[in-house]
């Protein structure tokens, strides 16, 4: 890598360049896709789009397990002019529902398992099943030359879920998800030959990533839906990994397996987001990995990625999230608007997003004028995360400033939750919030004043919300506590059920 990124934005497909001809690209289940070959696929795919007929900057969503499909539409779409919306395949249909209707989606690209859960009046765009789209592709028209797009046209829209309400849809340009690859990759001090498991899930901007990036440097990606940790450890094996992402309730299950040399050998670097390392966990992967470099890192979708810890200060600053990645501006800012050492993350430069898709209201909440310290300017992403800095530059996080539930590396709604046992029917009231719990970082407890039918409950919950928004516990009350204001005392049951 260069001695300092490129800080120019290009359209994203333009990362369908990147690598030689010969090397490989993409290692899918039953093929691998060379560079010259990813060339190919992408220009088809993006060819396919184009004769579907769609408007400039229309939204094409994809719902499916990581493949051809899902791993090259970002590229394709961007080449075709349209927008990419991937949809986290962990989803149930009433999230699927909205995020089709809140996005104004023309099409959606999914399998058949997921088209066939779909309810009636869940999608109101036309459906093409992943199979079919492959079988498509072949005869489609290609579209072989890069996309001419100003690259801060909107690129994709990625759902992410908020204290309040529904998952609201972060809107992406070109430049967003271009600089973030080219910053990445150079922290990273990432290169044509080496390889990244991609485990998280695209939907995901660390786990988009993934791809992103690797493919910035030139590299390939081996896209991994894993059933058990064992699987992951398997893979690193069997493709020769060289870097690894995960969030830490994956790392604290990889940890408590024993590692095949042959698993380790290759791996150059591990990334964690989603959550801090804890100390142990620190300690553990580098006993596991000793020649690996750690890049704890700290982002949020609005911005992207804000801040790593270089591996060579980890063993002795273990907690801390360390400085600003490439292309970002990082100040501590307290009540008054004013650079401190202590006080709310503020994010300024060009990996801040451009708001939420048709939602002035929230957007004005969260990207706001940068402070008058920054040497940027322009919108910045007030995270609501409350930081320390330290004298030697540091940053270490205090604590979230909202009730964002963060479990097994997911950032999920409280309302979204409640809105849905309500919908069941079995309760009159409902409260969810995160307890804290080693494995997943938070647990989901919920509080409700109702029937007291749990096995109806859980039932319900199941076949409405994904596996990672169930509750590990559900606590029924006679009657919910109110504050001065009259509201739930959503504190008091906190407090009481931590």
């Amino acid at each position: 890598m260069s001695s300092a990124p490129d800080p120019i934005p290009y359209p994203l497909d333009h990362l369908a360049m990147r690598g030689a001809d010969a090397d490989p690209a993409l290692v899918l289940r039953r093929e691998t896709l060379s560079w010259k070959d990813l060339r190919t696929r992408v220009a088809h795919m993006a060819g396919w789009l184009a004769a579907q007929g769609l408007e400039p900057g229309a939204r094409v969503a994809t719902w499916a397990a990581k493949g051809e499909l899902t791993c090259l539409m970002p590229l394709a779409a961007a080449r075709a002019g349209l927008v990419h919306v991937p949809i986290n395949p962990l989803l149930k249909h009433a999230q699927v529902k909205h995020i089709l209707e809140d996005s104004g989606a023309s099409l959606l690209l999914a399998n058949a398992a997921r088209i066939a859960s779909l309810q009636d009046g869940d999608a109101t765009c036309p459906i093409v099943e992943e199979k079919a789209v492959s079988e498509a592709l072949g005869a489609a028209q290609p579209l072989s030359a890069p996309s001419e797009a100003d690259p801060e046209s909107v690129c994709a829209i990625l759902y992410t879920s908020g204290s309040t309400g529904r998952p609201k849809g972060v809107v992406l340009s070109h430049a967003n998800l271009w600089l973030g690859a080219v910053s990445v990759a150079h922290y990273l001090g990432m290169a044509r030959d080496d390889v990244t498991l991609a485990v998280l899930p695209l939907s995901f901007d660390y786990g988009q990533n993934q791809l992103l990036s690797t493919w910035y440097a030139g590299g390939s990606v081996a896209p991994l839906d894993y059933l058990t940790p064992r699987d992951v450890l398997k893979a690193c094996a069997r493709h020769q990994v060289t870097t690894l992402a995960a969030v830490p309730p994956l790392w604290v299950q990889l940890v408590a397996h024993e590692w095949p040399e042959e698993a380790v050998v290759a791996m150059r670097r591990l990334t964690n987001s989603g959550g801090a390392l804890t100390e142990d966990l620190v300690r553990d992967l580098r006993a596991i990995f000793p020649k690996a470099r750690l890049f704890p890192m700290y982002g949020l979708t609005e911005a992207f990625r804000s801040t790593y810890l270089d591996p060579a200060l980890v063993d002795e600053f273990p907690t801390s999230m360390g400085t600003a990645i490439p292309f970002a501006e990082i100040l501590v800012v307290d009540e008054a608007g004013e650079v401190a050492s202590e006080g709310e993350l503020v994010h300024c430069g060009p990996l801040v997003a451009q708001g939420y898709w048709q939602d002035p209201e929230r957007t004005a909440q969260r990207f706001k004028p940068a402070p008058a310290a920054s040497s940027y300017g322009g919108m910045a992403v007030w995270s609501g995360d409350r930081v320390r800095r330290a004298e030697n530059g540091l940053l270490y996080f205090i604590g979230r400033s909202d009730a964002m539930i963060k479990s097994a590396g997911n950032r999920i709604s409280p309302q979204e939750i409640e809105e849905a046992v309500i919908a069941t029917g079995l309760a009159e009231e409902a409260v969810a919030f995160g307890v804290p719990d080693a494995q997943l970082g938070h647990a989901i407890h919920l509080v409700v004043r109702g029937s007291g039918d749990e096995e109806g409950l859980r039932d319900a919950l199941r076949r409405e919300l994904p596996n990672f928004m169930q509750p590990a516990v559900i606590e029924w009350v006679a009657d919910m506590p109110l504050n001065p204001n009259g509201k739930i005392d959503r504190a008091r049951l906190a407090r009481e059920a931590a």
